[in-house]
């Protein structure tokens, strides 16, 4: 009995080793190849958008390449105007501030003192706070 004991004694631990070196071995690698999966499909993700936005772009490029198109943001954003043509400028009128004299000033209302409990006006007399207001 003690000769099949030893082995076993030996082999268990060993066993158990080795099956914690291969999980080891292999769940590392694993969550890795998990992780730079993730990371691909993201980076895929990033590149549709980024060729969606290139499209909308050669769209643009091809669209100003245009002599129309060419006019048409010269004469928006810069104003130019064809040979012969004659440029009118709208200006939006200034703001007009209306002066009283003082004596048709109507007099100032002072307004109406805070109501508050008893309790906290003369927490303020106390600590002198009604002295800041």
């Amino acid at each position: 009995m003690t000769l099949i004991r030893k082995p076993l004694l030996v082999l268990a631990p060993a066993a158990a080793l080795v099956v914690a070196l291969a999980l080891v071995t292999n769940v590392v690698p694993f969550r890795q190849l998990i992780e730079q999966r993730q990371q691909v499909a993201a980076a895929r993700a990033r590149l549709a958008d980024l060729e969606a936005q290139n499209e909308l772009l050669r769209d643009q490029v091809a669209a100003l390449s245009t002599p129309l198109e060419i006019e048409r943001i010269a004469r928006e954003r810069l104003g130019l105007v064809r040979e012969g043509e004659e440029a009118y400028v709208v200006l939006e009128p200034a703001e007009t501030v209306t002066v009283f004299p003082e004596d048709e000033l109507a007099p100032v209302e002072e307004a109406e003192p805070e109501r508050r409990p008893w309790y906290l006006r003369l927490w303020d007399y106390v600590t002198g706070r009604d002295l800041q207001r």
